[in-house]
């Protein structure tokens, strides 16, 4: 690795809305991960994306500042965006992405039953994404954000994508080649309008 600076991307199930941006260096990464989950925060944390980087606290220092008007507390390192504005911009600055490496380290010391308490506080506050519901009928074509990609909903939940029924958020990994999963709302649109805005028009949040 070229650097054992890391910028990461947090998001917690007690928090809808909110993210944590926040730096660490490789050797300090799983105690500071481990930190992270105390007594004071009611569910795990999930890592949306973290990156190594030249110069963490320059990195970190940017992203709070071009974030700074979203801030919940100037002392606290959460602010109300979303995690695909964050992600973006670190992207760029990136050397390395570490999302699984750090996603495993927060996992590590979380048992399986708050790991379950996390899915069923997410379940309970955001419903799945129904294309039915959401007013999308089977046949329907949904663009991907490189404007060439495409799917045919063919459920509820379902697509077809090159001849194999599968689900969105698969067919969203596989396309940005990535071994972690990542909300498909922002990236695909239905009629020209992006899945997050119908998804926010039906259900009055995003999924």
């Amino acid at each position: 690795m070229e650097s054992n600076e890391i910028v990461y991307v947090l998001s917690n199930a007690a928090m809808p809305g909110i993210l944590k941006i926040g730096r660490t260096t490789q050797k300090g990464v799983e105690d500071r991960m481990s930190q992270l989950y105390s007594t004071g925060v009611p569910l795990p944390f999930d890592c949306e994306y973290a990156a190594m980087v030249d110069d963490c606290q320059k990195v970190e220092s940017a992203l709070h500042t071009a974030f700074g008007p979203y801030r919940i507390n100037p002392k606290r390192e959460f602010f109300e965006i979303e995690a695909e504005q964050a992600i973006a911009v670190l992207k760029l600055l990136k050397l390395e992405d570490v999302t699984p490496e750090i996603a495993a380290d927060l996992n590590k010391g979380v048992t399986s039953s708050e790991k379950a308490s996390a899915e069923k506080v997410k379940k309970q506050r955001r419903p799945r994404m129904d294309f039915h519901e959401m007013g999308i009928p089977d046949g329907s074509t949904l663009n991907f954000e490189d404007n060439v990609s495409t799917v045919e909903v063919c459920s509820n939940r379902n697509v077809l994508h090159e001849g194999e029924v599968t689900n969105l958020t698969a067919v969203t990994r596989k396309l940005l080649n990535n071994d972690y999963d990542v909300r498909p709302g922002p990236r695909w649109s239905f009629n020209g309008e992006l899945l997050t805005e119908v998804y926010q028009a039906t259900y009055g949040d995003e999924d």
